[in-house]
């Protein structure tokens, strides 16, 4: 046995390698804090409190009731304040500020949390040389996500009252990307996919859900944007009709899909049915299959996460779409998300896994 490989096996380099997937994991777990918080802020009102973009100095709050006056006077002079909250008090701008400065405070936390052990563990050798460039990738994905989401924010600052739900919706796409790679990396660290038979036909199919799960979200980010969660809030027709009053009014018809809130509506209902389907299709064939181990658990979980997204997405539009409740939606689905991809890596073939195994 080589000086190499006899170091890679040993105990105390498969402990360190563990040591960086549990840190990417808690890189992930801010990633959906940032998603569940920037949920909240959106449903709040509050994503243009702060109408400037520092990323260094802006991590201090206002600090006394000049610095106050000037951030609440800086908010009147955009469209927001002037259409739709006219006479709004400071202690009310106070309540939204906190939002968006929680959300923008756990970007700056991310890329603390992410830099600092990288720094460590590429130093003590937990992170191959050859391993490098991946995590350069991620840190370089965090900071588009801040650059998307300043880019996002502009959107409502000079003639809109909010911001552009495609800008809204590249937001969320970047930061669901983030979200996929770290948790995939974290996992390579942690382990090894156990081989089994027929798990790598079915392999693709999984990734074929996590593709449907992305574009899911993304379909709700056009319904948030569009505030179409507030109408049409029956279930299962809309409103006694299958399709949404005036589907296709806005032309050319394409634009409905995207600009269309009735129809934004019903095409983010379309998706869940066709997620929900395809779960189930996977996890019928699985069983029948007989997979073990992390390849079926990670399966029933899947299946079992999926089912309670849907009764949430019911109850949110039922209910018109309460801030609670809306939150809780958005980070299911960023947890289904990560569990359809936890299901790809454990059905995918061990043999280009990065663990010290």
């Amino acid at each position: 046995m080589t000086a190499v490989a006899a170091l890679t096996d040993s105990p105390a380099f498969r402990r360190s390698r563990r040591a960086v997937g549990f840190w990417l994991l808690g890189v992930a777990a801010i990633i959906l804090a940032m998603i569940t918080v920037g949920g909240l802020t959106r449903i709040t009102g509050s994503g243009l409190s702060i109408t400037e973009w520092d990323p260094v100095m802006g991590a201090i709050p206002p600090l006394n009731d000049a610095q106050w006056q000037d951030a609440f006077a800086k908010y009147q002079r955009i469209p927001q304040y002037v259409h739709e909250n006219p006479g709004m008090s400071l202690a009310a701008f106070k309540g939204i500020f906190w939002w968006e400065w929680a959300h923008r405070l756990l970007g700056r936390l991310l890329g603390v949390v992410f830099f600092v052990p990288f720094v460590w563990f590429a130093w003590s050798g937990a992170i191959r040389r050859s391993e490098w460039p991946r995590m350069v990738v991620l840190f370089a994905l965090g900071g588009l996500q801040g650059f998307v989401g300043w880019w996002m924010v502009e959107s409502g600052l000079e003639t809109r009252v909010s911001v552009s739900q495609y800008r809204l919706a590249i937001h969320l796409g970047v930061a669901l990307v983030l979200l996929v790679a770290t948790v995939w990396t974290a996992l390579e660290y942690l382990r090894t996919p156990e081989p089994q038979e027929r798990a790598a036909a079915l392999a693709k199919w999984s990734g074929v859900i996590a593709v449907l799960v992305y574009l899911q979200m993304l379909l709700g980010a056009l319904v948030a944007g569009l505030h179409a969660g507030l109408i049409y809030n029956t279930w299962p027709s809309m409103d006694g009709r299958i399709l949404p009053e005036d589907a296709f009014a806005q032309s050319p018809w394409w634009l409905n899909f995207f600009e269309n809130p009735g129809t934004a509506q019903f095409d983010h209902r379309i998706g869940a049915y066709i997620v929900a389907l395809a779960v189930f299709a996977l996890w019928w064939r699985e069983r029948s299959a007989g997979l073990s181990g992390y390849a079926r658990r990670s399966g029933n979980a899947l299946l079992h996460v999926m089912l309670f997204q849907l009764v949430l997405g019911i109850a949110t539009l039922l209910l018109q779409a309460p801030e609670f409740l809306a939150a809780a939606h958005q980070l299911t689905a960023a947890l289904l998300l990560c569990t359809v991809v936890w299901h790809a890596f454990e059905l995918r073939t061990p043999s280009g896994a990065h663990s010290a195994a």
